[in-house]
């Protein structure tokens, strides 16, 4: 289905769709920290490798069905699978030397930015104003998040390692961001292309958890220790991983990927306040306040458009050929 022809609802159907993937992406970070002996790259390549996998599992037949089109845009999928196959090493590293709320915030909050930057070189996108001024409501929220994190973080240990660690995070956190824009953008062009949401993110994410094996090998013998830890694995393979990334892949099949990460916004809110509320983490009044204005945002992005506003959206859009459809 075209965009075109789509119905009218149907990007809030999508948007709803990114928001339940990120309220399930905001709870990995908190389950993460009831496995304090498994490290971040056996936690990352647990939840982004099975999930992955399971999830090429289920799209096989999808897969199989528009196998020649998965070849004929084999650059795309690949980046996809890299993207994929960084992203977790970085996320969950990010968390665990900068705190659950500084590595989320910094990872999801800067990724609409990334996102924006991907579709206006590569695809020529012009950006909507509701998108910019939604966007720059919600970077503002993540950012105070950001320093109020830290700076609870620098009160708590009072030390240049905690400092040093901190800004290693933040920095991770930052090639997650890229990470993250580059493979929704990816799952989104193809398809744009005609593929099944299934079959794109089942190729993507299957060939990034083959590319995680390794990892999950070398690092992963922790997570057999105890019952906990097993279940932990588990959990973030099955749950934010696969079911979220479903949801995922339905919503960037109505939304373009700017707006897919923009609403992924949710999810640092998410894990602050279950952070505050189940690690025992403190957040101050500025943090709080930065959620409001995801908040906001959210609300910016998800309130459907007027005609004219959709009018005038649909003028600056492209002009791309559709391929032809079989």
């Amino acid at each position: 289905m075209t965009a075109a022809k789509r119905p009218a609802g149907s990007a809030g159907v999508g948007a709803l769709c990114v928001l339940a993937a990120s309220v399930l992406w905001g709870t990995t970070g908190t389950v993460a920290t009831f496995a304090p002996d498994v490290g971040p790259l056996a936690i990352g390549a647990a939840a982004m490798g099975l999930g992955g996998l399971l999830q090429a599992l289920v799209a096989a037949p999808r897969i199989a069905g528009q196998a020649r089109e998965l070849r004929a845009r084999a650059g795309t999928v690949l980046l996809g699978a890299v993207a994929v196959a960084v992203y977790p090493l970085a996320f969950y590293s990010s968390m665990r030397l900068a705190g659950v709320a500084v590595g989320t915030v910094v990872s999801i909050g800067t990724a609409p930015l990334a996102s924006a930057l991907i579709e206006r070189v590569v695809d020529r996108r012009r950006l909507a104003r509701r998108w910019m001024f939604g966007a720059a409501i919600g970077l503002l929220g993540t950012v105070l998040l950001c320093l109020a994190e830290a700076a609870r973080a620098h009160d708590d240990a009072a030390g240049a390692g905690s400092t040093a660690a901190t800004v290693l995070g933040v920095l991770l956190g930052l090639v997650a961001a890229v990470t993250y824009a580059v493979y929704a953008w990816a799952a989104h062009r193809l398809i744009g292309r005609g593929i099944a949401s299934r079959a794109a993110m089942g190729s993507i994410f299957g060939i990034g958890g083959l590319l995680l094996v390794p990892v999950l090998l070398a690092t992963g013998a922790p997570l057999l220790d105890s019952w906990s830890n097993a279940g932990v694995g588990a959990y973030m393979a099955v749950v934010p991983m696969f079911a979220g990334y479903l949801l995922f892949g339905w919503g960037l099949a109505h939304v373009p990927a700017s707006t897919a990460t923009t609403l992924s916004l949710l999810e640092p809110a998410v894990a602050a306040v279950l952070a505050v509320l189940v690690v025992g983490e403190r957040l101050p009044a500025v943090g709080w306040f930065g959620i409001a204005l995801v908040g906001a945002c959210l609300t910016v992005l998800v309130t459907p458009t007027t005609g004219r506003e959709a009018h005038a959206h649909e003028r600056t859009r492209p002009r791309t050929r559709e391929p032809a459809r079989r």
